[in-house]
């Protein structure tokens, strides 16, 4: 959609280059004090931020932008571009990304280690009618990768058994027991799902029984893998630099992979003919959830996987996923942030605190009536799992304040419930910005800890919980540069903790020093638009590792601020063009900016910086900022 002349004249009004040379600001009206005003100087520009309300230095994040040649309109439209330039793209490969497609960034799946090997032992399963199962693991990206696999061999005419363990009772990964038991009951195949690269006991428990077992997996690998048939997975340290390339897949994309491999393999083998078999782009939306749930970096491969995979969503061919959409009230199709937020969070209340198994069978199932049942639990579930999370939260949050010199915080608690201890983990990071581990004492059936960690970018925590398992401080734990999940004894907890802040101290202290907030593009209120959201949003879909475009828009004073639920602080902010905006912050109330935006705004001008969205519950659409941080421009 083009933007309209007005949207255009408000947005770039001063439209020019920083004298950083970074990123578009396109600033409105002159303010008192700015450029061409003659009211006192009292305003400072948006690259004049040292110091938020955040405590964060504000900056472009581009540096690429040159509006030398064209006007405003033609900014405009060139304004994807900027955007996709700012975040690593080159100039030469910028028609690929502004439509992401499979055929574009699909890699050859015989690039990554064993997955020949995988797909020709499936084929060989299907070919004998060998009965399969898949052992998935109980999160929202192990749903979907048991589920995507089910739904492809079922395309094949075969019946794959699933099995998701229970997270109180089995813990996190394949279980020895877990796979002996499919064995014992007549599987001759094992695929495990989003689990399995560190599983050496169970692993070698299920050679022993017999039974062959394929692991697909994109948790980080130590050097000596387990034993199975083959163990596919983008982060071995053995992959080459081509494979390792896509080690932000999620693990449902590794499983996409070999499902395209096994459709290779029975089609050279004859056995299907050149377009037989099933539709894998259908099944795209389960690579899209996965992904995006499962906070895996939006570049690459993943953007082609979310953006096709929002498409067919939208479609609403799978019974399931169209039952789960509208348990969460959504009235049109889903978008990224809606994975992230509202169907993700469902299909992992199962896991946390319900029956593991409901996620899968809700995306597996053909039957409407089962699939709205499903759908309903799951959202109660959900309910269920926010009481418990607040009250772990408090009891975690009371212990903060006491590792005020600690590098990583590490908080524990006997009761706590270890289905919502990864979240409390990501609240924590998020208010401290530190890593966090939060460990449930009591968290297995033998009495141990179960724990959950979330870290900052540039501090890689899975790593770290490798190490310490390798240093006999931990039962078990695994896991990504941004998240980890552990086995702890009792009583080892204040062990760890040390242990960790002495091996992360420098990597924290230089990620936090280089905290910045990254900034798109400024503009005046009159510049919030819906067409500018829309335009915004061409660039998408965006998540972790490709970001939202941020917009700075001010100077603004604040004609309404209050508190809005538990800890939301709502707004409306007016510039000197003579417009207004809605802006919300969200949990933000117990923060230093919101305190400042509560009780310490009135009449001073501000900069509000954030993810400008629409706001479609009046008659008409209209654009609002999601705030991120504050400035005072005073």
């Amino acid at each position: 959609m083009s933007i309209s002349l007005r949207s255009c004249d408000d947005i770039a009004h001063s439209c020019r280059r920083t004298d950083d040379g970074g990123m578009w600001a396109a600033s409105g009206p002159p303010f008192p004090g700015a450029p061409g005003s003659s009211s006192p100087a009292c305003m400072i520009p948006v690259t004049a931020i040292t110091h938020s309300l955040s405590g964060l230095a504000w900056r472009w994040r581009g540096g690429n932008m040159d509006l030398s040649a064209g006007g405003a309109v033609g900014q405009l439209d060139d304004l994807v571009d900027q955007l996709l330039m700012a975040r690593g793209v080159e100039r030469h490969d910028l028609e690929r990304h502004r439509r992401p497609t499979l055929r574009d960034f699909l890699p050859d799946p015989s690039i990554f280690n064993d997955m020949d090997n995988a797909a020709r032992r499936i084929a060989d399963a299907i070919t004998k009618g060998e009965a399969i199962a898949v052992y998935g693991d109980y999160d929202v990206d192990g749903a979907t990768s048991a589920a995507l696999l089910i739904r492809f061999l079922a395309g094949l005419g075969v019946t794959a058994r699933p099995y998701i363990p229970d997270r109180l009772l089995e813990g996190y990964g394949p279980s020895a027991e877990g796979l002996v038991k499919l064995a014992r009951e007549g599987a001759q195949l094992i695929v495990t799902v989003d689990c399995g690269a560190m599983a050496y006991e169970a692993l070698a428990a299920a050679r022993a029984e017999g039974v062959d077992v394929i692991v697909v997996d994109h948790h980080k690998c130590a050097a000596e893998l387990p034993l199975a048939a083959a163990l596919v997975n983008p982060n071995r340290l053995d992959e080459s630099d081509e494979a390792a390339g896509h080690g932000h897949m999620a693990a449902v994309g590794v499983a996409f992979l070999l499902a395209v491999a096994t459709l290779r393999e029975l089609r050279s083998r004859g056995v299907l003919g050149p377009r037989d078999g099933p539709e894998l782009i259908g099944l795209l939306d389960l690579v899209a959830l996965g992904t995006v749930a499962d906070v895996a970096q939006i570049r690459g491969v993943n953007r082609a996987f979310v953006a096709q995979g929002l498409k067919i969503m939208a479609r609403r061919a799978n019974i399931g996923l169209a039952a789960l959409i509208d348990a969460s009230r959504l009235t049109r199709a889903p978008t990224c942030s809606d994975l992230g937020f509202a169907l993700g969070p469902r299909i992992n209340a199962a896991g946390r605190i319900g029956d593991s198994g409901l996620g899968v069978r809700l995306l597996t199932t053909s039957d409407t009536d089962e699939a709205r049942s499903i759908a309903a639990r799951l959202s109660e579930l959900n309910d269920e799992r926010r009481a418990i999370e607040q009250a772990v939260q408090e009891a975690a949050e009371a212990q903060v304040d006491a590792q005020h010199n600690r590098s990583v915080v590490v908080v524990h608690g006997r009761g706590w419930h270890p289905g919502v201890i990864g979240i409390v983990a990501g609240r924590i990071k998020e208010k401290t910005g530190r890593p966090a581990l939060v460990i449930a004492e009591d968290g297995d059936a033998e009495g141990n800890g179960k724990g959950s960690g979330r870290s900052i970018p540039g501090v890689d925590l899975g790593a770290a919980i490798i190490a310490a398992r390798a240093a006999g401080l931990l039962i078990a734990g695994g896991g990504h540069a941004m998240a980890c999940g552990l086995t702890i004894a009792p009583g080892g907890t204040e062990r760890l903790a040390d242990w960790l802040d002495e091996r992360l101290a420098r990597d924290v202290g230089l990620a936090r020093q280089s905290q910045t907030l990254l900034l798109d593009l400024s503009l005046a209120p009159g510049g919030l638009t819906p067409d500018l959201v829309e335009r915004l949003e061409a660039a998408g879909p965006f998540g972790m590792g490709w970001p939202g475009p941020r917009v700075a828009v001010g100077p603004v004073r604040l004609i309404k601020c209050d508190l809005v639920g538990t800890d939301h602080v709502r707004m409306i902010a007016g510039g000197p063009d003579g417009r207004s905006f809605k802006a919300m912050a969200f949990r933000a109330a117990e923060t230093e900016m919101g305190q400042a935006l509560l009780h310490g705004s009135r009449g001073r001008a501000l900069w509000l910086a954030g993810r400008a969205k629409i706001d479609d519950w009046g008659s008409r659409p209209a654009a609002e900022l999601h705030v991120e941080d504050a400035a005072f421009a005073d």
